[in-house]
């Protein structure tokens, strides 16, 4: 996990209450980890904090954990939005205009972590969970009236897309507050949350709305998303004091981008989660394309995010050992290997067997890749600029969010839909070529750190 300055180590293992003056708190982001924000304010050197962990912290867990079930799991169902709607309420619209919906809804899970994180280190996260958990819920019942596209963009592209990237960066910006020792475990526990709610919410959605419909599907995920985030907010609290809003912090910085090591790695992922998510959205269409049963074609959602939950922990937890930017080049590599050797195949010699076999390596590389994101954003530069650089970083994941998966919906129209091949290639090509670019920034941080464990 990110580096913490010797300062707020001291305190987090005293837990003696005491905060110095260069303590810091963290902020969080949609790649299911923490980072350090700038220092505590030196008016708050002899404020009483609460023991770190405790059975508060791992209360706290607790509430992320349901958070990112919520929010994180919910979003990964999006390969089941996508066939429904391409069958029923949008079916005159093309796979590029669905594909928004669910693209606005990953960048906003990006593009607001900055505001979000400093709100909590000033006024706690009351101000951000309350009202994010009311939007998702909110969301959920306006899109179950839907029946016109600007309406479902509106409600489940914008509103729950803000609403679940409040409620995300809550829980996980508590939880890095009350875990210093062991962080990683604290928040690679939360983070699984969001792997466990992308396996059950497909195979809910899928079943219930075979039953009752699709509006029928989204009011019962309403009714139990807000029953778990009605009991999240009992559980998430702050741990640090509050700090004054600093008007003066710098969120962007474009001078970033001309350090070696970083410019390398925003390019590298940049073009890794450009592609990363085809699979996700676009495997159950043409599952159902080849032939294959309906239960079987919208359960691969859920295989992909059952794998990813291992894939969330093991290659983090050597990571520390190995370096994460050896291992999320790794990953990356291994992502776009799996898509164009087991996945571009399929295309051309379907097998039940073989789409299996591609989303449980899929799952596991890309639910590796996502949590090594905001580590090794941490790690490609000095710690003194690395409030700027998380925010610089979040940006540019909102922009290939955004833009990926509308642009391999128009890639699938301009082949009638029917034929995947050019999506599978460019899903898988981006991968790759992030992969490249990944190995340069590893190369320069081994010349600037003097090791191989980077």
């Amino acid at each position: 996990m990110t580096s913490l300055p010797d300062s707020e180590k001291d305190a987090g293992g005293r837990g003696d209450g005491a905060v110095s003056d260069s303590t810091a708190t963290t902020i969080s982001a949609p790649g299911e980890g923490t980072v350090t924000a700038p220092p505590l304010t030196s008016g708050l050197a002899t404020a009483i904090i609460p023991p770190e962990e405790g059975v508060r912290g791992w209360i706290c867990v607790v509430g992320a954990w349901i958070c990112l079930f919520c929010t994180f799991g919910f979003l990964a169902a999006i390969g089941v939005f996508q066939t429904v709607y391409e069958q029923t309420t949008l079916r005159n619209y093309s796979s590029s205009d669905i594909a928004w919906i669910f693209s606005v809804q990953l960048a906003l899970m990006w593009a607001p972590g900055p505001l979000f994180g400093r709100l909590i280190d000033t006024f706690g996260p009351a101000p951000v969970l309350y009202p994010g958990a009311v939007l998702c819920v909110f969301a959920l019942c306006m899109t179950s009236l839907a029946d016109k596209y600007y309406q479902i963009f509106l409600s489940q592209g914008l509103v729950f897309g803000v609403g679940s990237g409040a409620v995300f960066t809550a829980g996980l910006v508590c939880v890095g507050q009350w875990f210093v020792r062991r962080r990683g475990l604290a928040s690679g526990i939360a983070a699984s949350g969001s792997s466990m709610g992308g396996v059950i919410f497909p195979i809910f959605l899928n079943r219930v709305q075979a039953d009752i419909g699709l509006p029928g599907a989204l009011r019962y995920s309403a009714l139990m998303i807000g029953i778990l985030l009605a009991a999240s907010v009992f559980m998430v609290r702050a741990r640090l004091p509050r700090k004054k809003w600093d008007p003066k912090v710098k969120w962007f910085d474009v001078a970033l981008f001309g350090q070696k090591e970083f410019g390398l790695y925003s390019a590298g992922t940049f073009l890794t989660m450009w592609g990363l998510w085809g699979p996700f959205d676009f495997v159950s269409s043409m599952a159902l394309e080849q032939g294959f049963s309906p239960d079987l074609a919208l359960g691969l959602v859920s295989i992909i995010n059952a794998t990813s939950i291992p894939g969330r922990v093991l290659p983090p937890f050597y990571a520390d050992r190995i370096g994460c930017f050896n291992v999320i080049t790794g990953c990356s590599l291994m992502t776009g290997a799996s898509i164009l050797a087991l996945w571009l195949p399929f295309n051309y010699h379907p097998s039940h067997a073989g789409i299996i076999v591609f989303s449980a390596v899929y799952g596991f590389a890309s639910g590796a890749f996502v949590s090594l994101l905001m580590p090794c954003a941490a790690k490609a530069g000095s710690i003194e600029t690395i409030g700027q650089r998380f925010g610089t970083f979040q940006v540019v994941m909102a922009l290939s969010t955004l833009t990926g998966l509308p642009i391999m919906g128009a890639i699938l129209g301009r082949q009638h839909n029917n034929d995947f091949s050019g999506l599978q290639l460019f899903s898988g090509v981006s991968c790759l070529l992030g992969g490249v670019l990944l190995i340069g920034a590893t190369y320069f941080l081994r010349r600037h750190f003097g090791t191989w464990k980077t």
